[in-house]
């Protein structure tokens, strides 16, 4: 905490950033520390790699997240420090990584399992259930209040990381964190519905379409859904709205490694791994240039659906037969 406060002492202007494809818990994160930073009277941008996708556009009404752009954000690099959020390493940050060499200096602020492929430092606390989480504990520190708007923002961040409470990292700190946010204006169950039910029809059609290529490895040990491309242009569904399809098998008691395989609409394959048993998913991903939890993780592949599906299984069920 030390590190990071004098890190923000020390600098006036600062650009806020977290992983490709952003989540509820690094846009609530950048929202919060935006937050937090314009109330110590710092200049702050936040820009990301990619948009904010439309099913948490709730938490960015105000459109303070910026998408990259050279010709737009490239005289702010020499003056301005780079904070990352919700991601420990360089390698998921998408097209800001090249913006590393170019800013003062780089701070992460992060509660997943450290990458050891990287050499970026900061506040990192695996123990936490979320990022927000830990900036909760930078605005106490600070001193700054919170308002109704990063407090929502904030909140969701909390619930989607927890599984609206239910994972294991969630903790009595969680909920303490989350009895701050409750004070400063939000409501659990508006946030509940803005995460959970308001997805589109296409996104039910989409998420029957990926279930039904359910099949089960290893006695039943791992269960496997596959999103192909084509299953977004025919359900209508996005690809945003898939990111809770990993969650369905487990509900087997069976089932210890849920194995999503998912390809956008530009061809680009992306894993999600989820474990409930001994099968620590973020060491698997990690071996993939990933990352994430030892439950919840993650890697972008580069090769077809077919070659990374055989690749992950053969990790998983090495660590299962032991």
């Amino acid at each position: 905490m030390r590190k990071t406060l004098e890190f923000i002492k020390r600098n006036s202007s600062i650009i806020l950033t977290s992983h490709e494809g952003a989540d509820a818990d690094g846009i609530g994160a950048e929202i919060l520390m935006a937050h937090i930073l314009e109330n110590m009277g710092k200049d702050v941008r936040i820009i990301n790699a990619e948009p904010v996708a439309s099913r948490y556009a709730f938490m960015n009404p105000k459109e303070k997240i910026e998408v990259w752009n050279e010709a737009k954000h490239g005289d702010l690099l020499q003056k301005s420090a780079l904070i990352i959020v919700d991601t420990s390493d360089e390698y998921h940050i998408g097209i800001l990584k090249d913006i590393l060499p170019k800013v003062k200096e780089t701070l992460v602020i992060d509660h997943h399992e450290p990458s050891p492929f990287s050499s970026l430092t900061g506040y990192i606390n695996s123990t936490a259930s979320s990022t927000c989480e830990i900036i909760i504990d930078i605005a106490k520190k600070t001193g700054v209040a919170l308002d109704t708007p990063c407090a929502i923002a904030a909140f969701a961040g909390i619930s989607y990381d927890t599984g609206s409470f239910a994972y294991k990292k969630t903790s009595l700190k969680t909920f303490k964190a989350a009895l701050v946010l409750i004070r400063a204006g939000a409501v659990p169950s508006q946030i509940y519905s803005a995460l959970n039910e308001n997805d589109s029809l296409g996104a039910l059609l989409l998420q029957k379409q990926v279930l039904s290529s359910l099949k089960l490895y290893n006695l039943g040990r791992i269960a496997v859904q596959i999103l192909k491309k084509e299953d977004l242009e025919t359900t209508g569904g996005e690809f945003e709205e898939a990111e809770a399809f990993i969650n369905v098998p487990l509900k087997s008691r069976e089932v210890e490694v849920s194995i999503l395989i998912k390809e956008n609409r530009k061809g680009i394959i992306r894993c999600s791994l989820r474990s409930k048993g001994p099968v620590n998913v973020s060491k698997i991903a990690q071996q993939f240039g990933g990352g994430g939890h030892a439950t919840a993780a993650g890697f972008k592949s580069s090769q077809g659906i077919d070659e990374t599906l055989a690749r992950v299984l053969e990790k998983i069920e090495s660590v299962l037969d032991t």
